[in-house]
């Protein structure tokens, strides 16, 4: 029998994170059984909502990123793909070479 995973939505999470940081004076474990979520799960949020703020929360499998990140990521892209061209041109080069210095010998 298999286990349906909990999915919660992103209004639910900020809840979350804000109870816990309104309600400093209350165990982080309390208000997460209040509310139906495992403490690790609570704390996780937390973390998260520290690190990215607003941008917290993205769903769908999607990565967390900041600005910088984003950039660095696209950049990392761009270059495997130059990369990639680079090295089908030198193929090519020494794919044609060959062929040319079989015809100059005849």
């Amino acid at each position: 029998m298999s286990v349906r995973r909990k999915k919660f939505d992103k209004e639910f999470k900020k809840m979350a994170v804000e109870l816990c940081q309104t309600q400093q004076n209350r165990p982080k474990k309390e208000i997460a059984q209040e509310l139906g979520i495992t403490d690790n799960m609570l704390n996780r949020w937390v973390r998260e909502h520290d690190k990215y703020g607003d941008n917290s929360f993205a769903g769908q499998g999607r990565p967390v990123m900041t600005d910088k990140e984003k950039e660095l990521a696209q950049l990392r892209k761009e270059l495997r793909e130059t990369q990639i061209e680079r090295d089908i041109l030198k193929k090519a080069v020494s794919i044609f070479s060959k062929g040319d210095s079989r015809n100059t010998n005849s």
